[in-house]
């Protein structure tokens, strides 16, 4: 093998390192954004220490919302049918927040066991119904 096929072996090499190193930066980066929620079904089962940061996923219990008289804090149940754990907030809910609807609650967990939310996030449906049209006829 003479130098110049030596050299195109090297450079070859370095580019394979580097499109390897450029990956294996973009893989590690995704993967610290992925925006994943617990259940409270897997919260239950692994028994995280208090002020564990962590998102909460589920739907809010219907029944269980309650406002407080006098400010902006409020309560409510998440649940995936199985588990349930009581959420409470202090700010405004964002305007797709229903009972019964999908939640995502970004906090942690107190002794009691109780989330205490510092943002939340309502899901909207995965289904898009398009808004009917009416046909409107001029005589």
């Amino acid at each position: 093998m003479n130098s110049i096929h030596k050299r195109r072996l090297y450079f070859l090499a370095v580019i394979a390192i580097a499109i390897s190193i450029a990956t294996s930066f973009v893989l590690y980066a995704l993967k610290q954004n992925m925006n994943l929620f617990l259940t409270p079904t897997e919260i239950a089962a692994k028994h995280l220490p208090e002020d564990y940061h962590l998102r909460l996923g589920g739907m809010v219990k219907p029944g269980s919302l309650l406002r407080d008289k006098q400010g902006l804090g409020v309560q409510f149940v998440v649940t995936d049918t199985h588990q349930q754990i009581l959420v409470r907030y202090h700010g405004i809910l964002p305007d797709l927040f229903r009972e019964g609807k999908g939640v995502v609650a970004e906090g942690n967990l107190n002794a009691q066991g109780e989330f205490i939310a510092t943002q939340v996030l309502a899901k909207h449906d995965e289904k898009y119904m398009p808004k009917t049209v009416t046909k409107v006829t001029h005589d």
